[in-house]
């Protein structure tokens, strides 16, 4: 299939470089973007890398499959349209970009860490911004969706593209450069996480910001969910790295809260119900197995990679960021200890059903799924493992095969729920159990009131993270 870019009416080319779990869904959201007519407002092109990896998402998003696991109908629908109306297209080449009137940023960037340093290795996003200042029309925009330290717009991106225009023989701000953080959730409302959903923003100057906020406005139901506009990129990507340390903190803030509550045999969820009443108290987080996916495990650390590479601050140790991100890591050892004393002090020979090993529930994503270092440790001392998702069959990061049967549990020393799966919460799990006495561990809340009680009734032994 060829890229068609034959225009109707007044449509504009977007461009979105990088086709993971944020771009790809951003495509097809930009791509069913229509006027008060009806009309397509925009020509989509994504494009990905030509990686193996690359070319099988440009594949899958021609011919109308979305190249992730997702159980929402409504972003499946919607790519379909796109593809139908022909007005989304992906590739691995760059020709789009002398005609794009936009384009978005949403490739991945990696923390790493290496005897307590922490840094980010922008060459990737240096090359591509480079491209784009080569590339990109006179009046068009950039607009970052990447989480980037704070101060990499301006100190870095910005004078990329101005030492391109300037071998262009073009004015310095003839390509416009604004940050706009995604809160992407991929799940049931992956779709909506873009449209129906708040949105920040910023551009290096007045008319960047302005643009920005007008191409927004077309694709996000603005009149219930108002963007909100900063005063500088920096502001902006401080704003998506505060946001999620303040998220991070407050998941390790209940983890020693979840041990204590356990002890002394309190239902911590019952506790949190009652404290979260307070509207000042409403977001408090639950207690769980632990965090994974790509922002909360890395992103509180942007702060200190800021400090130390990018910006002048006399602030540079973020130690409770840096804090959280550990304790969040070491999270489902909580349930590994509590397991270990379960079933007697030692897992060897020990067999073991683990349930769920995505990140996060009902979406495909096992990126630093908390399950890594569970089922690492649990192996590492001697115990089988069988491992079940109903939504993945092949844990890539562990090369390791998952099951979609679920067998009994009379032929395992302990089950362990750690993923909210609607597939889990479905189950019947007392028909399921079938009388057999295995220890049942609920490690994320998984299970609903109701099969708890069940089980309570039966006699069962169940144990829960932060239940006792």
């Amino acid at each position: 299939k060829k890229m068609n870019i034959e225009l109707s009416n007044n449509q504009e080319i977007v461009s979105v470089i990088g086709l993971g779990f944020v771009g790809a869904a951003t495509a097809v959201a930009i791509a069913n973007a229509k006027d008060s007519s009806g009309e397509n407002q925009f020509h989509v092109i994504g494009i990905d890398a030509p990686t193996p990896q690359g070319i099988e998402r440009i594949k899958s998003i021609n011919r109308g499959e979305f190249p992730f696991i997702t159980v929402d109908s409504k972003l499946k629908s919607a790519l379909t349209n796109a593809i139908k109306n022909d007005n989304l297209f992906a590739t691995e080449k760059k020709d789009a970009l002398k005609k794009s009137s936009i384009t978005l940023v949403c490739v991945n960037l990696d923390v790493n860490e290496s005897n307590g340093h922490v840094s980010v290795d922008l060459t990737n996003m240096k090359e591509i911004i480079r491209e784009l200042g080569y590339n990109m029309p006179s009046g068009s925009l950039i607009i970052i969706q990447t989480t980037v330290p704070p101060g990499t717009c301006i100190e870095i991106f910005e004078p990329i593209i101005k030492d391109c225009l300037k071998e262009r023989k073009l004015p310095e701000n003839d390509i416009l450069l604004a940050h706009s953080y995604e809160r992407v959730m991929p799940g049931k409302n992956y779709l909506d996480s873009i449209v129906n959903f708040w949105r920040v923003y910023s551009g290096n100057i007045s008319k960047a910001a302005d643009k920005c906020n007008n191409f927004l406005s077309k694709i996000i139901n603005v009149e219930k969910y108002p963007l909100t506009r900063l005063d500088s990129t920096t502001a902006s990507e401080t704003a998506k790295v505060l946001e999620n340390s303040y998220r991070a903190v407050n998941i390790a803030f209940i983890e020693e809260w979840s041990k204590f509550s356990e002890d002394i045999g309190v239902d911590l969820f019952h506790v949190i119900d009652a404290i979260r009443l307070r509207p000042t108290h409403s977001n408090i987080m639950y207690p769980g197995f632990g965090v994974g996916g790509y922002c909360l495990t890395k992103d509180p650390l942007l702060g200190m990679v800021a400090a130390e590479e990018i910006v002048d601050t006399a602030e540079k140790s973020f130690p409770f960021s840096s804090q959280a991100v550990k304790t969040n890591n070491d999270m489902p050892l909580n349930t590994f200890d509590k397991l270990k004393k379960i079933i007697g002090g030692s897992f060897e020979e020990k067999k073991l059903m683990l349930l769920g090993v995505t990140y996060r529930e009902d979406i495909g994503d096992t990126r630093n799924s908390p399950a890594e270092v569970f089922v690492s440790k649990v192996i590492e001392e001697g115990a089988e493992i069988f491992l079940h998702d109903p939504l993945i069959n092949y844990w890539a990061e562990m090369d390791m095969k998952i099951s979609q049967e679920l067998p009994m549990p009379s032929a395992f020393d302990a089950v362990i729920f750690t993923v909210a799966h609607s597939f889990y919460r479905e189950l019947d799990i007392i028909n399921w159990i079938g009388g057999s006495n295995v220890n049942i561990v609920d490690a994320n809340n998984v299970l609903t009131e109701k099969q708890r009680q069940s089980l309570y009734k039966s006699k069962s032994f169940i144990y829960s993270v932060g239940r006792g």
